[in-house]
Protein backbone atom coordinates (compact mmCIF):
# COMPACT_ATOMS: atom_id res chain seq x y z
CA UNK A 1 0.00 0.00 0.00
CA UNK A 2 3.15 2.26 1.23
CA UNK A 3 4.74 1.83 -2.59
CA UNK A 4 1.13 2.71 -4.11
CA UNK A 5 0.68 6.43 -2.12
CA UNK A 6 4.73 6.13 -3.51
CA UNK A 7 4.05 6.32 -6.75
CA UNK A 8 0.65 8.65 -6.77
CA UNK A 9 3.09 11.31 -5.29
CA UNK A 10 5.02 10.66 -8.07
CA UNK A 11 3.81 13.11 -10.36
CA UNK A 12 4.97 16.25 -12.56
CA UNK A 13 3.53 18.67 -14.44
CA UNK A 14 5.28 20.24 -16.70
CA UNK A 15 3.86 24.14 -18.04
CA UNK A 16 4.82 25.54 -21.06
CA UNK A 17 4.38 29.38 -22.08
CA UNK A 18 5.49 29.44 -26.23
CA UNK A 19 5.58 32.08 -28.81
CA UNK A 20 7.45 30.18 -31.71
CA UNK A 21 7.61 26.73 -30.49
CA UNK A 22 11.20 26.36 -28.57
CA UNK A 23 9.73 26.16 -25.21
CA UNK A 24 7.03 23.64 -26.04
CA UNK A 25 10.07 21.53 -27.70
CA UNK A 26 11.84 21.98 -24.53
CA UNK A 27 8.78 21.21 -22.06
CA UNK A 28 8.32 17.82 -24.23
CA UNK A 29 11.92 17.08 -23.69
CA UNK A 30 11.26 17.35 -19.51
CA UNK A 31 8.54 15.41 -20.22
CA UNK A 32 10.59 12.52 -21.41
CA UNK A 33 12.89 12.77 -18.95
CA UNK A 34 10.45 13.06 -16.43
CA UNK A 35 8.63 9.78 -17.90
CA UNK A 36 12.09 7.78 -18.14
CA UNK A 37 12.28 8.72 -14.47
CA UNK A 38 8.97 6.46 -13.92
CA UNK A 39 6.92 10.20 -13.32
CA UNK A 40 3.04 9.97 -14.08
CA UNK A 41 3.51 13.56 -16.65
CA UNK A 42 1.49 15.80 -18.27
CA UNK A 43 2.68 18.79 -20.91
CA UNK A 44 0.41 21.10 -20.99
CA UNK A 45 0.22 25.43 -22.49
CA UNK A 46 0.13 27.22 -19.73
CA UNK A 47 -3.17 29.19 -20.71
CA UNK A 48 -4.61 25.79 -21.57
CA UNK A 49 -4.15 24.55 -17.97
CA UNK A 50 -6.77 25.60 -14.91
CA UNK A 51 -4.95 27.52 -13.05
CA UNK A 52 -7.29 26.86 -9.81
CA UNK A 53 -5.38 23.45 -9.73
CA UNK A 54 -2.26 24.69 -9.30
CA UNK A 55 -2.33 24.39 -5.13
CA UNK A 56 -3.05 20.79 -5.35
CA UNK A 57 0.64 20.15 -7.88
CA UNK A 58 3.15 19.11 -5.82
CA UNK A 59 5.88 19.37 -8.61
CA UNK A 60 5.34 21.88 -11.07
CA UNK A 61 8.24 22.77 -14.15
CA UNK A 62 7.59 26.11 -16.07
CA UNK A 63 9.09 26.83 -18.96
CA UNK A 64 8.53 30.04 -20.07
CA UNK A 65 10.17 32.37 -23.64
CA UNK A 66 10.18 35.70 -23.45
CA UNK A 67 8.84 37.77 -26.29
CA UNK A 68 9.14 41.56 -27.61
CA UNK A 69 10.20 44.00 -24.71
CA UNK A 70 9.71 41.86 -22.04
CA UNK A 71 6.19 40.32 -22.26
CA UNK A 72 5.04 37.20 -21.99
CA UNK A 73 4.27 34.64 -24.86
CA UNK A 74 0.45 34.55 -26.15
CA UNK A 75 -0.43 31.22 -24.12
CA UNK A 76 0.46 32.77 -20.57
CA UNK A 77 -0.87 36.16 -20.81
CA UNK A 78 -4.46 34.98 -18.93
CA UNK A 79 -2.55 33.09 -16.37
CA UNK A 80 0.21 35.93 -16.37
CA UNK A 81 -2.98 38.46 -14.89
CA UNK A 82 -3.95 35.80 -12.63
CA UNK A 83 -0.71 35.28 -10.82
CA UNK A 84 -0.17 38.82 -10.36
CA UNK A 85 -3.79 39.65 -8.63
CA UNK A 86 -3.03 40.97 -5.08
CA UNK A 87 -5.18 39.85 -3.55
CA UNK A 88 -3.91 36.10 -3.87
CA UNK A 89 -2.66 35.36 -0.23
CA UNK A 90 1.04 34.86 0.74
CA UNK A 91 0.73 31.30 1.36
CA UNK A 92 -1.21 30.09 -1.77
CA UNK A 93 0.99 27.89 -3.30
CA UNK A 94 3.03 26.58 -0.21
CA UNK A 95 2.79 22.79 -1.12
CA UNK A 96 4.31 23.01 -4.48
CA UNK A 97 7.78 22.70 -5.34
CA UNK A 98 8.47 23.97 -8.54
CA UNK A 99 11.55 24.90 -11.34
CA UNK A 100 11.57 27.59 -14.09
CA UNK A 101 13.13 27.51 -17.01
CA UNK A 102 13.69 30.38 -18.89
CA UNK A 103 14.21 31.11 -23.18
CA UNK A 104 15.45 34.38 -24.24
CA UNK A 105 17.98 36.50 -26.28
CA UNK A 106 20.33 38.36 -24.47
CA UNK A 107 20.56 40.76 -27.36
CA UNK A 108 17.75 42.64 -25.68
CA UNK A 109 17.11 44.56 -22.83
CA UNK A 110 14.68 42.44 -20.89
CA UNK A 111 16.40 39.29 -21.27
CA UNK A 112 14.36 36.34 -19.69
CA UNK A 113 12.48 39.30 -17.92
CA UNK A 114 9.29 36.56 -17.76
CA UNK A 115 11.46 33.60 -16.06
CA UNK A 116 12.52 35.97 -13.07
CA UNK A 117 9.81 37.32 -12.86
CA UNK A 118 7.70 34.54 -12.10
CA UNK A 119 10.50 32.86 -10.27
CA UNK A 120 10.00 35.92 -7.61
CA UNK A 121 6.41 35.61 -7.65
CA UNK A 122 6.27 31.77 -6.88
CA UNK A 123 8.62 32.75 -4.04
CA UNK A 124 6.11 35.57 -2.53
CA UNK A 125 3.35 32.88 -2.58
CA UNK A 126 4.79 30.33 -0.67
CA UNK A 127 6.39 27.52 -3.46
CA UNK A 128 9.21 25.87 -3.05
CA UNK A 129 11.93 26.17 -5.54
CA UNK A 130 14.10 23.23 -6.51
CA UNK A 131 16.62 24.73 -7.72
CA UNK A 132 17.65 28.44 -9.08
CA UNK A 133 16.20 29.49 -12.78
CA UNK A 134 17.69 28.70 -15.87
CA UNK A 135 18.26 31.16 -18.22
CA UNK A 136 18.70 30.15 -21.98
CA UNK A 137 20.32 32.16 -24.37
CA UNK A 138 19.46 32.32 -28.13
CA UNK A 139 22.83 34.35 -29.02
CA UNK A 140 24.97 31.22 -27.37
CA UNK A 141 26.97 29.32 -30.29
CA UNK A 142 25.27 26.54 -29.22
CA UNK A 143 21.38 28.41 -28.45
CA UNK A 144 20.19 27.72 -25.14
CA UNK A 145 21.25 23.89 -24.71
CA UNK A 146 24.29 25.48 -23.42
CA UNK A 147 22.52 26.12 -20.05
CA UNK A 148 19.44 23.82 -20.35
CA UNK A 149 21.27 20.77 -20.51
CA UNK A 150 23.34 20.99 -17.40
CA UNK A 151 20.21 22.80 -15.54
CA UNK A 152 18.40 19.16 -16.16
CA UNK A 153 21.01 17.21 -14.98
CA UNK A 154 20.99 19.70 -11.92
CA UNK A 155 17.07 18.99 -11.99
CA UNK A 156 16.80 15.76 -12.06
CA UNK A 157 19.12 15.11 -9.30
CA UNK A 158 17.56 17.27 -7.21
CA UNK A 159 14.11 16.35 -7.50
CA UNK A 160 14.94 12.03 -7.19
CA UNK A 161 16.55 13.08 -4.22
CA UNK A 162 12.88 14.76 -3.43
CA UNK A 163 10.91 11.52 -4.67
CA UNK A 164 12.58 8.70 -5.31
CA UNK A 165 12.39 6.37 -7.83
CA UNK A 166 10.09 3.06 -7.01
CA UNK A 167 11.52 0.06 -5.84
CA UNK A 168 12.81 -2.25 -8.32
CA UNK A 169 13.03 1.05 -10.92
CA UNK A 170 15.39 2.05 -12.71
CA UNK A 171 16.04 5.25 -15.20
CA UNK A 172 15.27 4.39 -19.09
CA UNK A 173 17.86 5.44 -20.65
CA UNK A 174 18.47 7.44 -23.52
CA UNK A 175 18.69 3.91 -25.92
CA UNK A 176 15.71 3.63 -25.21
CA UNK A 177 12.59 5.15 -27.51
CA UNK A 178 9.27 5.75 -25.61
CA UNK A 179 5.95 5.10 -27.00
CA UNK A 180 4.63 7.72 -30.07
CA UNK A 181 2.21 10.80 -28.39
CA UNK A 182 -0.16 9.48 -31.05
CA UNK A 183 -1.01 6.24 -33.02
CA UNK A 184 -3.19 6.95 -36.30
CA UNK A 185 -5.95 4.73 -36.91
CA UNK A 186 -6.40 4.38 -40.56
CA UNK A 187 -10.20 4.56 -42.45
CA UNK A 188 -11.15 3.54 -45.58
CA UNK A 189 -10.96 6.49 -47.98
CA UNK A 190 -15.04 5.86 -49.17
CA UNK A 191 -15.80 6.24 -44.78
CA UNK A 192 -14.74 9.34 -44.20
CA UNK A 193 -14.57 13.00 -45.80
CA UNK A 194 -12.40 16.02 -44.30
CA UNK A 195 -11.57 18.17 -47.41
CA UNK A 196 -10.67 21.92 -45.94
CA UNK A 197 -13.83 23.04 -44.99
CA UNK A 198 -14.76 26.48 -44.06
CA UNK A 199 -14.69 26.24 -40.78
CA UNK A 200 -15.64 30.00 -39.59
CA UNK A 201 -17.78 30.52 -36.89
CA UNK A 202 -20.74 31.88 -38.17
CA UNK A 203 -21.35 35.49 -36.68
CA UNK A 204 -18.04 34.99 -34.44
CA UNK A 205 -15.16 36.71 -33.93
CA UNK A 206 -12.40 34.78 -36.01
CA UNK A 207 -9.65 32.96 -33.95
CA UNK A 208 -6.80 30.81 -34.13
CA UNK A 209 -9.17 27.62 -34.23
CA UNK A 210 -12.12 29.45 -36.30
CA UNK A 211 -10.08 31.83 -38.75
CA UNK A 212 -11.39 33.54 -41.26
CA UNK A 213 -10.11 32.28 -44.76
CA UNK A 214 -9.48 35.61 -46.97
CA UNK A 215 -9.64 36.68 -50.18
CA UNK A 216 -6.57 38.10 -51.22
CA UNK A 217 -6.85 41.23 -53.69
CA UNK A 218 -4.03 42.53 -53.99
CA UNK A 219 -0.30 41.84 -53.73
CA UNK A 220 1.95 44.78 -55.09
CA UNK A 221 5.65 44.79 -54.80
CA UNK A 222 6.65 48.49 -53.54
CA UNK A 223 10.35 48.50 -53.89
CA UNK A 224 12.14 49.06 -56.91
CA UNK A 225 13.03 46.35 -59.33
CA UNK A 226 16.76 46.76 -58.82
CA UNK A 227 16.33 46.39 -54.80
CA UNK A 228 18.34 43.70 -52.89
CA UNK A 229 15.03 43.27 -50.80
CA UNK A 230 10.96 42.24 -52.47
CA UNK A 231 8.64 44.32 -50.27
CA UNK A 232 4.88 43.33 -50.80
CA UNK A 233 1.95 45.53 -49.87
CA UNK A 234 -0.78 42.98 -49.50
CA UNK A 235 -4.43 43.28 -49.52
CA UNK A 236 -7.70 41.30 -47.75
CA UNK A 237 -11.21 41.61 -48.31
CA UNK A 238 -12.26 41.39 -45.16
CA UNK A 239 -16.16 42.16 -45.90
CA UNK A 240 -18.64 40.66 -43.41
CA UNK A 241 -15.71 38.68 -41.45
CA UNK A 242 -16.25 39.92 -37.88
CA UNK A 243 -12.93 41.11 -37.80
CA UNK A 244 -12.03 44.42 -36.21
CA UNK A 245 -8.95 46.00 -35.68
CA UNK A 246 -7.25 49.55 -33.95
CA UNK A 247 -4.34 50.90 -35.07
CA UNK A 248 -1.56 49.07 -33.71
CA UNK A 249 -3.10 45.56 -33.84
CA UNK A 250 -1.42 42.33 -35.49
CA UNK A 251 -3.36 40.17 -37.98
CA UNK A 252 -2.16 36.49 -37.35
CA UNK A 253 -1.65 34.54 -40.59
CA UNK A 254 -1.57 30.54 -41.24
CA UNK A 255 1.10 29.56 -43.82
CA UNK A 256 1.07 26.22 -45.47
CA UNK A 257 3.42 24.07 -47.06
CA UNK A 258 4.10 24.39 -51.14
CA UNK A 259 2.52 21.56 -53.14
CA UNK A 260 6.18 20.26 -54.64
CA UNK A 261 7.49 20.23 -50.78
CA UNK A 262 4.42 18.23 -49.57
CA UNK A 263 4.90 15.40 -52.61
CA UNK A 264 8.66 15.72 -52.12
CA UNK A 265 8.00 14.75 -48.19
CA UNK A 266 5.54 12.23 -48.43
CA UNK A 267 7.44 10.64 -50.92
CA UNK A 268 10.63 10.39 -48.89
CA UNK A 269 8.61 8.80 -46.14
CA UNK A 270 6.44 6.37 -48.74
CA UNK A 271 3.13 7.89 -47.75
CA UNK A 272 0.05 8.13 -49.13
CA UNK A 273 -1.43 11.97 -49.22
CA UNK A 274 -5.08 10.23 -50.26
CA UNK A 275 -4.81 8.38 -46.51
CA UNK A 276 -7.40 8.80 -44.05
CA UNK A 277 -6.63 8.88 -40.49
CA UNK A 278 -7.61 9.70 -37.22
CA UNK A 279 -5.60 10.65 -34.41
CA UNK A 280 -5.60 8.76 -30.89
CA UNK A 281 -3.33 9.76 -27.84
CA UNK A 282 -1.69 7.00 -26.17
CA UNK A 283 -2.26 8.96 -23.02
CA UNK A 284 -5.74 9.70 -21.92
CA UNK A 285 -4.89 13.36 -20.65
CA UNK A 286 -2.76 14.79 -24.14
CA UNK A 287 -5.31 16.04 -26.48
CA UNK A 288 -5.28 15.69 -29.87
CA UNK A 289 -4.25 18.86 -31.50
CA UNK A 290 -6.96 20.98 -32.33
CA UNK A 291 -5.73 22.69 -35.35
CA UNK A 292 -6.16 19.07 -36.90
CA UNK A 293 -9.68 18.29 -38.21
CA UNK A 294 -11.26 14.32 -37.55
CA UNK A 295 -10.63 12.45 -39.73
CA UNK A 296 -7.79 14.10 -41.61
CA UNK A 297 -5.89 13.21 -44.30
CA UNK A 298 -2.29 12.81 -44.83
CA UNK A 299 -2.14 15.15 -47.27
CA UNK A 300 -3.76 18.16 -44.87
CA UNK A 301 -1.25 17.00 -41.99
CA UNK A 302 1.70 17.67 -44.12
CA UNK A 303 0.58 20.84 -45.85
CA UNK A 304 -1.34 22.79 -43.15
CA UNK A 305 0.50 21.64 -39.96
CA UNK A 306 4.10 20.28 -39.91
CA UNK A 307 6.38 22.27 -40.50
CA UNK A 308 9.24 20.97 -42.55
CA UNK A 309 10.44 24.13 -43.22
CA UNK A 310 11.59 24.32 -39.48
CA UNK A 311 15.39 24.20 -38.68
CA UNK A 312 14.98 20.54 -36.67
CA UNK A 313 15.26 20.81 -33.23
CA UNK A 314 17.73 18.41 -30.99
CA UNK A 315 14.86 16.28 -30.53
CA UNK A 316 14.31 15.58 -33.66
CA UNK A 317 17.24 13.82 -34.24
CA UNK A 318 17.26 12.07 -31.00
CA UNK A 319 13.81 10.32 -32.72
CA UNK A 320 15.30 9.61 -35.65
CA UNK A 321 18.06 7.36 -34.43
CA UNK A 322 15.93 5.07 -33.28
CA UNK A 323 14.54 4.25 -37.10
CA UNK A 324 18.02 4.45 -38.86
CA UNK A 325 19.25 0.56 -40.11
CA UNK A 326 21.79 2.19 -42.04
CA UNK A 327 25.05 2.24 -40.06
CA UNK A 328 26.85 5.68 -41.33
CA UNK A 329 23.62 7.15 -41.04
CA UNK A 330 22.88 5.70 -37.38
CA UNK A 331 26.33 6.87 -36.22
CA UNK A 332 25.62 10.35 -37.36
CA UNK A 333 22.34 11.03 -35.66
CA UNK A 334 23.63 9.16 -32.84
CA UNK A 335 26.78 11.87 -32.54
CA UNK A 336 24.16 14.55 -33.40
CA UNK A 337 22.31 13.72 -30.16
CA UNK A 338 25.04 13.79 -27.69
CA UNK A 339 26.31 16.23 -25.74
CA UNK A 340 29.77 16.26 -27.21
CA UNK A 341 28.26 16.34 -30.60
CA UNK A 342 26.21 19.84 -30.09
CA UNK A 343 29.29 21.83 -32.13
CA UNK A 344 28.95 19.38 -35.14
CA UNK A 345 24.67 19.40 -35.10
CA UNK A 346 25.39 22.86 -34.56
CA UNK A 347 27.35 23.24 -37.59
CA UNK A 348 25.44 21.18 -39.91
CA UNK A 349 21.61 22.30 -39.05
CA UNK A 350 21.55 25.19 -37.41
CA UNK A 351 24.19 27.80 -38.87
CA UNK A 352 23.32 26.92 -41.45
CA UNK A 353 19.59 26.72 -41.21
CA UNK A 354 19.43 23.93 -42.76
CA UNK A 355 15.50 22.61 -42.97
CA UNK A 356 13.45 19.82 -41.73
CA UNK A 357 12.87 18.27 -45.45
CA UNK A 358 16.68 18.62 -46.28
CA UNK A 359 17.87 16.99 -43.68
CA UNK A 360 15.36 13.84 -44.37
CA UNK A 361 16.95 13.92 -48.15
CA UNK A 362 20.49 13.93 -46.50
CA UNK A 363 19.37 10.61 -44.16
CA UNK A 364 17.31 8.49 -46.92
CA UNK A 365 18.14 5.24 -45.59
CA UNK A 366 16.64 6.34 -42.29
CA UNK A 367 14.05 8.44 -43.48
CA UNK A 368 12.16 5.66 -45.49
CA UNK A 369 11.73 4.01 -41.87
CA UNK A 370 10.43 6.55 -40.03
CA UNK A 371 6.63 4.98 -38.68
CA UNK A 372 3.72 7.76 -38.97
CA UNK A 373 2.91 7.50 -35.70
CA UNK A 374 5.92 9.39 -34.57
CA UNK A 375 5.52 12.28 -37.18
CA UNK A 376 4.32 14.71 -34.25
CA UNK A 377 6.59 13.79 -31.82
CA UNK A 378 9.29 14.80 -34.89
CA UNK A 379 7.95 17.70 -36.70
CA UNK A 380 6.50 20.73 -34.66
CA UNK A 381 3.29 22.66 -36.55
CA UNK A 382 3.60 25.43 -39.12
CA UNK A 383 3.15 27.90 -36.31
CA UNK A 384 0.84 31.52 -37.39
CA UNK A 385 2.85 34.10 -38.77
CA UNK A 386 2.82 37.95 -36.93
CA UNK A 387 1.99 40.89 -39.40
CA UNK A 388 1.42 44.60 -37.76
CA UNK A 389 -1.74 45.66 -39.88
CA UNK A 390 -0.73 48.57 -42.23
CA UNK A 391 -4.51 50.02 -42.49
CA UNK A 392 -7.25 51.75 -41.01
CA UNK A 393 -10.77 50.44 -40.40
CA UNK A 394 -11.89 53.64 -40.67
CA UNK A 395 -10.34 54.18 -43.81
CA UNK A 396 -11.18 50.93 -45.63
CA UNK A 397 -13.78 48.76 -43.52
CA UNK A 398 -13.64 46.11 -45.71
CA UNK A 399 -9.96 45.55 -46.78
CA UNK A 400 -7.09 45.29 -44.10
CA UNK A 401 -3.39 45.55 -45.83
CA UNK A 402 0.22 43.98 -44.54
CA UNK A 403 3.72 45.46 -45.65
CA UNK A 404 5.76 42.62 -46.09
CA UNK A 405 9.45 41.65 -45.79
CA UNK A 406 9.72 38.39 -48.51
CA UNK A 407 12.51 36.29 -46.35
CA UNK A 408 15.45 35.08 -48.38
CA UNK A 409 18.98 34.95 -47.18
CA UNK A 410 22.18 33.29 -47.91
CA UNK A 411 24.37 30.44 -45.89
CA UNK A 412 26.69 28.24 -47.15
CA UNK A 413 24.04 26.13 -48.74
CA UNK A 414 24.12 26.55 -52.01
CA UNK A 415 20.60 27.26 -52.05
CA UNK A 416 18.74 30.17 -50.86
CA UNK A 417 17.17 29.99 -47.35
CA UNK A 418 13.46 31.20 -47.57
CA UNK A 419 10.88 31.88 -45.06
CA UNK A 420 7.82 29.83 -45.04
CA UNK A 421 5.39 32.61 -44.04
CA UNK A 422 6.12 35.82 -46.66
CA UNK A 423 7.32 32.86 -49.30
CA UNK A 424 3.94 31.86 -49.34
CA UNK A 425 2.01 34.55 -49.32
CA UNK A 426 4.24 36.39 -51.99
CA UNK A 427 3.57 33.67 -54.15
CA UNK A 428 0.01 33.65 -54.31
CA UNK A 429 -1.70 36.14 -57.24
CA UNK A 430 -5.09 37.75 -56.30
CA UNK A 431 -6.10 35.66 -60.11
CA UNK A 432 -5.67 32.50 -57.85
CA UNK A 433 -9.01 32.71 -56.20
CA UNK A 434 -6.94 31.32 -53.14
CA UNK A 435 -7.78 32.68 -49.50
CA UNK A 436 -5.95 33.07 -46.48
CA UNK A 437 -6.67 31.82 -43.15
CA UNK A 438 -6.43 35.06 -40.45
CA UNK A 439 -7.57 36.77 -37.36
CA UNK A 440 -6.71 39.38 -35.20
CA UNK A 441 -4.98 40.00 -32.33
CA UNK A 442 -4.58 43.22 -30.08
CA UNK A 443 -1.02 44.58 -30.31
CA UNK A 444 1.20 45.77 -28.10
CA UNK A 445 1.25 49.49 -28.93
CA UNK A 446 -1.70 51.27 -27.92
CA UNK A 447 -2.33 54.78 -29.49
CA UNK A 448 -4.13 57.70 -27.46
CA UNK A 449 -7.98 57.30 -27.43
CA UNK A 450 -7.88 61.49 -27.54
CA UNK A 451 -6.97 62.15 -31.44
CA UNK A 452 -5.74 65.85 -30.54
CA UNK A 453 -3.13 64.16 -28.97
CA UNK A 454 0.32 64.46 -31.25
CA UNK A 455 2.11 61.29 -32.20
CA UNK A 456 5.78 61.29 -32.98
CA UNK A 457 6.24 57.75 -34.70
CA UNK A 458 9.89 56.28 -35.75
CA UNK A 459 9.32 53.47 -38.28
CA UNK A 460 12.28 52.96 -40.55
CA UNK A 461 11.74 49.79 -42.97
CA UNK A 462 8.74 47.84 -42.72
CA UNK A 463 8.55 48.85 -38.85
CA UNK A 464 6.39 51.88 -40.38
CA UNK A 465 3.48 49.20 -40.95
CA UNK A 466 1.45 50.14 -37.61
CA UNK A 467 2.10 54.13 -38.02
CA UNK A 468 0.43 53.77 -41.76
CA UNK A 469 -2.65 52.70 -40.05
CA UNK A 470 -2.62 55.66 -37.09
CA UNK A 471 -2.01 58.23 -39.73
CA UNK A 472 -3.90 56.81 -42.62
CA UNK A 473 -7.04 56.58 -39.49
CA UNK A 474 -6.18 60.58 -38.13
CA UNK A 475 -6.18 61.69 -42.08
CA UNK A 476 -10.12 59.96 -42.17
CA UNK A 477 -10.77 62.76 -39.48
CA UNK A 478 -8.61 65.26 -40.83
CA UNK A 479 -6.64 65.81 -37.51
CA UNK A 480 -3.18 66.68 -37.86
CA UNK A 481 -0.92 66.17 -35.43
CA UNK A 482 1.46 63.61 -36.52
CA UNK A 483 4.96 63.66 -36.92
CA UNK A 484 6.70 60.49 -38.83
CA UNK A 485 10.30 59.95 -39.27
CA UNK A 486 10.81 57.21 -41.80
CA UNK A 487 14.09 55.67 -42.99
CA UNK A 488 15.18 53.23 -45.87
CA UNK A 489 17.73 53.05 -48.48
CA UNK A 490 17.24 55.08 -50.90
CA UNK A 491 14.36 57.55 -52.00
CA UNK A 492 13.77 55.40 -55.23
CA UNK A 493 14.58 51.91 -54.13
CA UNK A 494 12.53 51.38 -51.20
CA UNK A 495 10.64 54.67 -50.01
CA UNK A 496 6.70 53.05 -49.04
CA UNK A 497 3.65 54.96 -49.28
CA UNK A 498 6.07 57.82 -50.71
CA UNK A 499 3.17 59.60 -52.73
CA UNK A 500 0.68 59.28 -49.84
CA UNK A 501 3.30 60.80 -47.05
CA UNK A 502 3.78 63.76 -49.44
CA UNK A 503 0.31 64.41 -50.17
CA UNK A 504 -0.52 63.81 -46.50
CA UNK A 505 2.45 66.74 -46.02
CA UNK A 506 0.96 68.95 -48.14
CA UNK A 507 -2.06 68.86 -46.78
CA UNK A 508 -0.76 70.22 -43.11
CA UNK A 509 -1.88 66.22 -41.81
CA UNK A 510 1.46 64.81 -41.79
CA UNK A 511 5.15 66.73 -40.52
CA UNK A 512 7.79 64.10 -42.25
CA UNK A 513 11.28 63.65 -41.74
CA UNK A 514 13.05 61.36 -44.29
CA UNK A 515 16.65 59.36 -43.43
CA UNK A 516 17.67 57.64 -47.43
CA UNK A 517 20.87 55.95 -45.55
CA UNK A 518 22.66 55.34 -48.82
CA UNK A 519 21.74 58.20 -51.35
CA UNK A 520 24.88 60.22 -49.91
CA UNK A 521 28.12 59.64 -49.21
CA UNK A 522 27.92 59.63 -45.46
CA UNK A 523 24.56 57.76 -44.35
CA UNK A 524 22.04 59.22 -42.60
CA UNK A 525 19.64 57.32 -40.29
CA UNK A 526 16.66 58.15 -38.04
CA UNK A 527 18.49 59.29 -35.36
CA UNK A 528 19.82 61.59 -37.04
CA UNK A 529 16.95 63.69 -37.89
CA UNK A 530 15.73 63.14 -34.76
CA UNK A 531 18.64 65.18 -33.28
CA UNK A 532 18.48 67.49 -36.48
CA UNK A 533 15.31 68.42 -35.26
CA UNK A 534 15.44 68.77 -31.79
CA UNK A 535 13.87 71.88 -30.34
CA UNK A 536 10.78 70.48 -32.54
CA UNK A 537 10.38 67.14 -30.59
CA UNK A 538 11.17 68.58 -27.16
CA UNK A 539 8.26 70.94 -28.25
CA UNK A 540 5.72 68.47 -28.95
CA UNK A 541 6.76 65.98 -26.00
CA UNK A 542 7.30 68.46 -23.21
CA UNK A 543 4.55 70.90 -23.93
CA UNK A 544 2.19 69.25 -26.12
CA UNK A 545 2.45 65.96 -24.38
CA UNK A 546 3.03 63.69 -27.58
CA UNK A 547 3.37 60.18 -27.66
CA UNK A 548 6.16 58.24 -29.26
CA UNK A 549 6.23 55.09 -30.68
CA UNK A 550 8.94 53.31 -32.30
CA UNK A 551 9.13 50.04 -34.55
CA UNK A 552 11.56 47.88 -36.74
CA UNK A 553 14.49 45.96 -36.58
CA UNK A 554 15.78 45.27 -33.04
CA UNK A 555 19.62 44.40 -33.86
CA UNK A 556 21.19 48.46 -32.87
CA UNK A 557 18.33 50.77 -34.22
CA UNK A 558 16.50 50.93 -30.66
CA UNK A 559 19.13 51.41 -28.91
CA UNK A 560 20.23 54.08 -31.23
CA UNK A 561 16.85 56.04 -31.40
CA UNK A 562 16.64 55.79 -27.35
CA UNK A 563 19.95 57.60 -27.25
CA UNK A 564 19.32 60.40 -29.73
CA UNK A 565 16.07 60.92 -28.31
CA UNK A 566 17.74 61.32 -24.73
CA UNK A 567 20.35 63.96 -26.36
CA UNK A 568 17.21 65.86 -27.38
CA UNK A 569 16.14 65.48 -23.52
CA UNK A 570 19.24 66.98 -22.36
CA UNK A 571 19.93 69.95 -25.30
CA UNK A 572 16.33 71.31 -25.33
CA UNK A 573 15.02 70.34 -21.65
CA UNK A 574 18.55 70.81 -19.93
CA UNK A 575 18.65 67.82 -18.12
CA UNK A 576 21.43 65.46 -17.08
CA UNK A 577 22.53 62.37 -18.74
CA UNK A 578 21.06 60.32 -15.86
CA UNK A 579 18.15 62.92 -15.55
CA UNK A 580 17.47 61.63 -19.71
CA UNK A 581 17.43 58.45 -18.89
CA UNK A 582 14.83 59.00 -16.19
CA UNK A 583 12.59 60.82 -17.94
CA UNK A 584 12.41 58.12 -20.83
CA UNK A 585 11.74 55.82 -18.43
CA UNK A 586 9.00 57.84 -16.92
CA UNK A 587 7.45 58.37 -20.64
CA UNK A 588 7.94 54.38 -20.69
CA UNK A 589 6.14 53.82 -17.55
CA UNK A 590 3.06 56.28 -18.68
CA UNK A 591 2.42 54.99 -21.73
CA UNK A 592 3.96 57.95 -23.68
CA UNK A 593 6.82 56.20 -25.18
CA UNK A 594 6.12 52.43 -26.38
CA UNK A 595 8.36 50.32 -28.59
CA UNK A 596 7.79 47.38 -30.89
CA UNK A 597 11.10 45.59 -32.02
CA UNK A 598 11.97 41.88 -33.93
CA UNK A 599 14.88 40.29 -34.65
Amino acid sequence: MEGAVQAAERKILVLFGSQTGTAEDVAERVGREARCRHFACRVESIDGYNVANLIHEPLVIFVCATTGQGDPPDNMKNFWRFIFRRNLPHNSLCRMDYAVLGLGDSSYTKFNFIAKKLHKRFLQLGASPVLSPALGDDQHDLGPDAVVDPWLTDLWSKVLSLYPLPPGCNIIGDDVLLPPKFTFRYLNKEAASCDDVDRDGIGETPTELHPFHAPLVSNQRVTSEDHFQDVRLIEFDIAGSGVQFSPGDVVMIQPQNSPQDVQQFCSLLRLSPDTVFVLEPRDSGTPVPPQLPQPCTMQHLVERYLDIHSVPRRSFFYFLSFFSQDEQESEKLKEFCSAAGQDELYSYCNRPRRTTLEVLFDFPHTTCNIPADYLLDLIPRIRPRAFSIASSMQAHPDKLQILMAVVQYKTRIQEVRRGLGSTWLASIRPEDGKQVPLWVKTGSMKFPSDSDTPLVMVGPGTGVAPFHAAIQERATQSKPGCCLFFGCRGKTKDFYFQEEWEDLSKRGLLTLFTAFSRDQEDKIYVQHQIRENAAFLWDLISSKQAYVFLAGNAKSMPTQVMDALKDVFQSEGAKSVSEAEQYLVMLEKCGRFQSETWS
